[in-house]
């Protein structure tokens, strides 16, 4: 895996999240994936889960953008860093994210965990 291989799945991640698509959603995810939003969160066990949780917990079109790229690449390992950005009825508010990834020989997913922290 290279870094062009995980800066194509964090693209194809963030079109996914732009169109709640369920193909493209599984698309990303081994079948046996599992899924934090946070590091001590259970994880959401396997991509119909995924795609499922996702489609149930929607952002509104238009009111978020952002944008992940590749930190570190190691094998089938890769520590993304990037800014979600919202921008609603509540005001604007940033994130800054970094994503734990694992993956298959496929380029799917099998483990994403995400940490964020809200920009000051």
């Amino acid at each position: 895996m290279t870094h062009d291989d995980v800066t194509r799945w964090l693209d194809a991640y963030v079109d996914a999240w732009k169109s709640y698509d369920p193909d493209s959603i599984a698309a990303l995810f081994a079948d046996d994936a599992r899924y934090r939003y946070r590091p001590t969160d259970e994880p959401l066990a396997g991509r119909e889960a995924i795609v499922a949780d996702w489609l149930a917990n929607r952002d509104a079109p238009g009111t978020y953008e952002a944008e992940y790229r590749p930190w570190a690449v190691e094998g089938g390992r890769a520590v993304a860093t990037g800014t979600s950005r919202y921008h609603d009825a509540d005001g604007a508010r940033a994130y800054s994210n970094v994503f734990l990834l694992e993956f298959d020989g496929g380029l799917r997913c099998t483990s994403f965990t995400e940490l964020f922290v809200e920009a000051r």
